[in-house]
């Protein structure tokens, strides 16, 4: 097992900057899986091919992301700490670069002569589409905000979590992982049972919209992903968790997404691949804790993990416009090494426009307005 993790002084405890390495890596996935999609779109119509190996690396790094948040938060999370304050800090952190990222979309799009319509725009801006069935309102403005969606839901549920699971005894923490691992096997098969029916998206996703939105987009079934992680970080803080080393974690993690690009139905969109993903978050954090080797704490890493969300959030209107410009389309896409050597200076750039976006607009927001500013109490006379 594990060491406890030791508190400091104030309450906190110490950090992961191994997470932090780790965000840049899924958000890489991301990245990949959707340019491949649209500089190879011919492709996924196939079960080979490097676009095909690519199709489950956006979802895979969501679900990263998904138990990554409720890991780091529960780990963060500080007695003294109020709702509102909590809140507030995550409105600031993801709230502003969606803006920026939804005007920027809106603007290219009416600069290209495409609508965009108001029951689009509205639940879009409020992070309520992820309620809403609908594929044209769950992807509209800029496709990858869904997931603040579903954060958004994580992020006012979470004061709530967090005291019901401080009430749950050590000796049953590993039942509640468990369960909840469960449960997200069980949403695929909920799914097929009771939301079958209406036109299959594709011959390689033959299930309905709706069967989609319920195990993809629908922010309750996403919440037992964060769930999880939060439960993952009480394992590590309480030093019940196996010392399980980086490298074969990350090679679980691995023989995992094999196994998801040929999973049936739904299961290779998140069950499959959910607990690895846990167990690699797990590890990154007791290799922190415990000082032993990771390269993913370097300068370097840690850098692009810090710049991962706004990475997340640009990347895909890049990779939109350079296939536009580029005359990519369904009959006329690119061969694989043609996608690949395309991808790689279009991530450098998105990796740019992330920089700019965090520099410009995350980090002067968090620090300006992230935390309520304390009143100093004034002098008898001061100012009167």
């Amino acid at each position: 097992m594990s060491a406890p993790a030791v508190e400091h002084r104030d309450g906190r405890r110490p950090g992961l900057p191994s997470l932090t390495g780790m965000r840049f890596l899924a958000a890489a996935a991301v990245f990949f899986s959707h340019s491949f999609f649209q500089f190879i779109p011919s492709s996924w119509g196939s079960d080979e091919g490097v676009a095909f190996f690519w199709s489950k690396a956006g979802s895979t790094g969501v679900s990263f992301f998904f138990v990554l948040s409720g890991f780091v938060l529960t780990w963060s999370a500080r007695p003294d700490q109020g709702p509102r304050a909590f809140w507030r800090r995550r409105a600031c952190k993801i709230y502003p670069n969606h803006l920026v990222t939804a005007a920027a979309a809106v603007a290219l799009a009416l600069s290209q002569s495409r609508t965009v319509t108001g029951h689009q725009l509205l639940p879009n801006l409020l992070l309520l589409h992820t309620w809403l069935p609908r594929f044209d309102v769950l992807t509209g403005v800029n496709a990858v905000s869904w997931s603040l969606g579903c954060e958004a839901f994580f992020y006012l549920s979470f004061p709530l979590l967090l005291s019901l699971l401080r009430r749950v005894p050590v000796r049953r923490l590993w039942w509640w992982a468990g369960g909840l691992a469960a449960a997200v096997w069980c949403v695929p098969l909920v799914s097929e049972l009771f939301l079958s029916g209406g036109t299959v998206l594709s011959p390689r996703m033959p299930y309905s919209v709706t069967q989609l939105w319920f195990v993809y987009f629908f922010p309750v079934t996403r919440c037992l992903e964060f769930a999880l992680g939060m439960v993952l970080a009480r394992l590590v803080a309480e030093g019940l968790f196996p010392r399980v080393p980086l490298v074969p974690a990350g090679a679980l993690v691995v023989g995992a997404y094999i196994g998801a690009l040929h999973a049936p139905g739904q299961y290779g969109t998140v069950a499959v691949t959910v607990v690895p993903l846990g167990l690699l978050i797990a590890a990154g954090a007791s290799a922190d804790i415990g000082a032993r080797a990771s390269a993913l704490r370097g300068t370097t890493m840690v850098w692009l993990g810090e710049v991962s969300f706004a990475l997340y959030m640009v990347h895909e209107l890049l990779i939109d416009q350079v296939a536009r410009a580029l005359g990519i389309g369904p009959r006329d896409d690119l061969s694989g090494w043609q996608a690949a050597g395309l991808s790689l200076p279009v991530l450098g750039g998105a990796v740019l426009l992330a920089w700019l976006l965090y520099t410009g607009v995350e980090r002067p927001v968090m620090r300006r307005w992230s935390r309520a500013r304390k009143r100093i109490p004034l002098e008898v006379g001061e100012f009167s």
